[in-house]
């Protein structure tokens, strides 16, 4: 499996921690986010892992932020992308499992060993593919306003 990680300054050590962890479960991470913690735009992060998640270049993107709030905006802009920004394992599972997203934001206030908990369970739920969930989907792909 290929995770794409984006990230602002504020995510440069957390970014790092996450690629590791994961590294050592045997996925492939590809980093797209800063080295730095200098002033950089967020959004450009958003928009590099959305094009390639929506490309099918990378399975699944992981976004961090100071907020999380904002990367998800931004990556929501990309066609084919379903970016949640998700605050514990609950809502993990469910923006897996109802929703489908492939795109996971994160504040980078988070703990990182909660990190690792959403993380985990946003990587193995799998979307329950049922006819009211794939109807709503289709809608929300297909909006343009």
């Amino acid at each position: 499996m290929i995770i794409g990680i984006g990230n602002d300054r504020h995510a440069v050590e957390i970014k790092n921690n996450l690629t590791k962890y994961l590294t050592d479960k045997g996925y492939n991470v590809i980093n797209y986010g800063s080295d730095c913690e200098s002033y950089d735009d967020y959004c450009d992060y958003a928009f590099k892992v959305g094009e390639d998640v929506a490309s099918k270049k990378l399975d699944y993107g992981i976004l961090i932020c100071n907020t999380g709030i904002g990367m998800s905006i931004a990556a929501n802009k990309v066609k084919g992308v379903r970016c949640a920004k998700v605050s514990d394992e609950y809502e993990a599972k469910m923006t897996r499992r109802d929703n489908n997203a492939n795109v996971l934001a994160l504040g980078a206030h988070m703990d990182i060993k909660k990190m690792y908990e959403i993380i985990d369970i946003f990587l193995n739920t799998e979307y329950m593919n049922i006819e009211r969930y794939n109807r709503r989907l289709e809608k929300i792909d297909n909006y343009d306003s």
